[in-house]
């Protein structure tokens, strides 16, 4: 582990310095225009010269040409975006007000019972307190929306909030009319994407055989996630008959505003993205839902993702942003977006499945899920075959013409998950003449099924039975099974159980903070749909569906997101910090059962590297009773500990700063949850102290007491054990002593132990985890 963290920090800072100072030999003329490539500037705004009026001016005068000139960025960032060759990103890099220059990089979408599964309930609680959200306004970056949709209707909303200042941008089948007093706002961007599409030579543009060049989503990726966060109540919902009920966002009456960053099959660029920020701070957004990230499952450090730059804008402004931590579980140090002003969600199930069941000649039964609506097989047997007994990697996968029509026709055929989309490999299975599917785990996804709309009778398969499946297939003269498809079932427990591709920590950039923050519902989740694309997102899906059902932390961070803005609209004054300390030390970490959570890959319990702290309960956090708050000068200091210098926080702050001669310690930034870092070199006992503030945001007069829930073979004390507020006193300090002795502590399977503390007032619980594992430090 230690290993790891040494080369996720340290390398994109080695590359960083290296590019800043090393300046290419000449290049010729068409050596140049074939390097053309997009770059990020991160100027130092206060070095503009007075002689130019604007910014711009003074870019387009000493930097670059205006045509070369992308996007200029002037709120959450300072500076601009270009088309250059190397030569130019040399030259600009050199001047004395450059204080960092960064490659565009393409980044990746992290892809109705869940409010109640929430604990949103009608009439009372959250909801009503805060009106359903109606007087905040959710940003959504993504692919767009499709405006037509029920959910977004603004029938009996209010007026537009006077503040907001956005547009409706025009463009491709999008009019200012598809906008309206539930979808206030709408823009898109393009240039990073379209200057990435032909660097070499003049921009070819969208593709718009497949695309709009306008805010309306050809994804539906985009359409779902605002949906999800503050979609209005549209009755008799379904995807194609499952699912079937009422669907509504987290906050129905919240205001939305959409911001297109990411086009079909191509991604979404950072130069566009840190364009969105800038303009959604401006144009008066609340809360920022942002379901995109590296897709690599490794984190950038902060000075070199724009996400972390734009969010750490957005933030000091009070906008609450809420990010997706990726689907690269369930491995270890997985988790992405783990700047510690984010509040980065990881994905769990919720009480709702879509069972199907194979059912062998054997007669043997095995459990999957599938969202198969076409013609059942009643019950029909036929053989069934597995191309990867072969040998050969890619027929086992069912890649495209990887399958011997002359093996899987009339069959059904198993076809083991991986490398390509699950629903493409049922449409090469069609093609092949196969009849059916099963969609089986390996090793590495265990027993975490997601429901998919295939385009066959298909049904996917956990780890263990497909397993069975293939070893019934082997060791039978004619093999033959069937698939039954159940519909929806409600009810299901264990719930939520932590999904096994949710991004899992420990952070690593900075394991002294826990990520994820919490985790939310993100499998399964019925949501509006685009009219582009049928429901499976293939070409070939011809279908058309007013609701989808997908999963990933996209589905999760917007379930976040409607949170925030509740919390907001009930709590107007609170900072992005205190919405998400709500909600972190409200969360739950037991399911519908009482038993602690597990994890779906192993069946396990799961831990607070898989769920941070814990599944969202928004009936508490309307009422959190005590917060933990963080200040922008507090999150300088955090990047003061972790061994940035000036012009390395200027890139993230946009100001200039001058760190303490005494370095602070990273691990006391204001977090509601704790992380104790011990080297292995250590021997016997070592101890830990951690300073921490919380705010009384209940009654004027309480007392809190501790409670806690020591790691295994570790001894953790609070001091002082009793919190008095009054109305006069409403912040109080205490120190967290963490002492692990090397001779007792047994580190589990991912290398920590873990415990919690509680401050109690006999109504409120504000519970903070605690992480204690080795790291040897750098």
């Amino acid at each position: 582990m230690a290993a790891a963290f040494l080369s996720s920090s340290l390398l994109p800072l080695f590359f960083f310095f290296f590019f800043c100072n090393f300046v290419p030999k000449t290049l010729s003329y068409s050596d140049q225009t074939s390097s053309l490539k997009t770059f990020i500037f991160r100027v130092d705004s206060h070095s503009k010269p007075s002689v130019f009026p604007t910014h711009y001016n003074w870019y387009t005068t000493e930097f670059a040409d205006p045509p070369q000139i992308l996007h200029v960025y002037d709120t959450v960032f300072h500076g601009f975006s270009a088309t250059l060759n190397p030569d130019q990103v040399a030259s600009i890099s050199k001047h004395p007000s450059v204080l960092a220059v960064f490659e565009d990089r393409r980044r990746q979408l992290h892809t109705t019972r869940s409010p109640q599964f929430l604990g949103l309930r009608n009439q009372r609680g959250l909801w009503s307190d805060s009106d359903y959200g109606s007087d905040v306004i959710i940003g959504v970056f993504d692919t767009g929306v499709w405006p037509e949709r029920r959910s977004f209707s603004d029938l009996n909303l209010g007026p537009v909030p006077t503040r907001w200042k956005g547009v409706c941008e025009t463009g491709s089948k999008f009019t200012a009319r598809n906008c309206n007093r539930k979808l206030v706002g709408a823009r898109f961007f393009s240039k990073g994407h379209e200057a990435a599409g032909n660097a070499a030579g003049p921009i070819i543009g969208i593709n718009e055989t497949i695309e709009y060049r306008s805010p309306r989503d050809a994804d539906g990726h985009g359409t779902h996630t605002a949906s999800t966060a503050a979609g209005r109540y549209a009755f008799k919902a379904s995807m194609a008959g499952y699912a079937s009920g009422i669907a509504k966002g987290v906050a129905p009456k919240a205001r939305l505003a959409v911001y297109k960053v990411c086009w079909k099959n191509a991604g979404c660029f950072d130069s566009d993205i840190l364009a969105a920020f800038d303009t959604a701070v401006n144009d008066g957004v609340d809360v920022i839902s942002i379901s995109i990230g590296g897709g690599d499952g490794v984190a950038s450090p902060y000075y070199l993702d724009p996400i972390a730059i734009g969010a750490y804008g957005a933030n000091s402004r009070g906008v609450f942003v809420s990010t997706s931590g990726g689907n690269d579980g369930p491995s270890g140090m997985s988790v992405t977006n783990v700047a510690p002003w984010l509040t980065t969600v990881g994905a769990g199930t919720i009480d709702r499945n879509f069972p199907a069941v194979v059912i062998l000649g054997n007669g043997r039964k095995l459990s999957g899920v599938s969202l198969y609506a076409g013609a059942p097989l009643e019950g029909k047997m036929y053989p069934v075959v597995y191309p990867g007994k072969s040998g050969l990697l890619s027929a086992s996968l069912c890649m495209e013409n990887s399958l011997d029509p002359n093996l899987v026709r009339g069959k059904i055929v198993i076809c083991d998950r991986g490398s390509s989309a699950r629903v493409a490999k049922g449409l090469v299975v069609k093609k092949a003449g196969g009849v059916g599917m099963i969609l089986a785990n390996g090793a590495s996804n265990g027993e975490g099924l997601v429901g998919d709309a295939h385009l066959i009778p298909a049904c996917a398969v956990g780890s263990d039975e497909a397993d069975a499946v293939k070893a019934y297939v082997s060791s039978t003269a004619r093999p033959t099974a069937t698939i039954d498809f159940q519909g929806t079932v409600l009810g299901i427990k264990p719930a939520p159980v932590v999904a096994s591709f949710s991004g899992r920590g420990p952070n690593g950039l900075n394991p002294e903070i826990l990520k994820p923050d919490l985790i939310a519902p993100g499998v399964n989740i019925l949501a509006a749909w685009t009219d582009a694309v049928g429901p499976t997102g293939l070409d070939t899906d011809m279908r058309k569906t007013e609701f989808n059902i997908l999963s990933g932390t996209s589905m999760a961070c917007p379930h976040v997101s409607g949170a925030a803005a509740l919390l907001k609209s009930a709590h107007p004054d609170w900072s992005p910090a205190a919405i998400r300390s709500a909600m972190m030390t409200a969360a739950t970490v037991v399911n519908n059962q009482n038993q602690p959570m597990t994890d779906e890959s192993t069946g396990k319990p799961s831990t607070p590297y898989d769920f941070g702290a814990g599944h969202v309960s928004l009936d508490r956090a309307m009422d959190p009773g005590l917060v933990y708050d963080i200040t922008t000068n507090d999150y300088v200091n955090f990047l003061c500990a972790i061994g940035y210098g000036p012009k390395l926080i200027q890139v993230i702050t946009r100001s200039p700063v001058n760190c303490a001669a005494k370095k602070p310690l990273p691990e006391n930034l204001n977090y509601p949850s704790i992380a104790a870092l011990f080297s292995s070199a250590s021997v016997g006992k070592t101890s830990k102290v951690f300073i921490r503030t919380v705010t009384n945001v209940g009654v004027p007069n309480a007392v809190y007491r501790v409670e806690i829930q020591s790691p295994k073979g570790v001894a953790v004390t609070v001091k002082p054990s009793k919190l008095v507020f009054t109305a006069a006193v409403k912040k109080r300090s205490f120190l967290v002593t963490v002492t692990a002795d090397s001779r007792n502590v047994k580190l589990g399977d991912s290398g920590a132990v873990f415990g919690s503390f509680s401050w109690t007032d006999g109504k409120h619980v504000v519970r903070s985890p605690i992480v204690v594992t080795q790291i040897d430090p750098l």
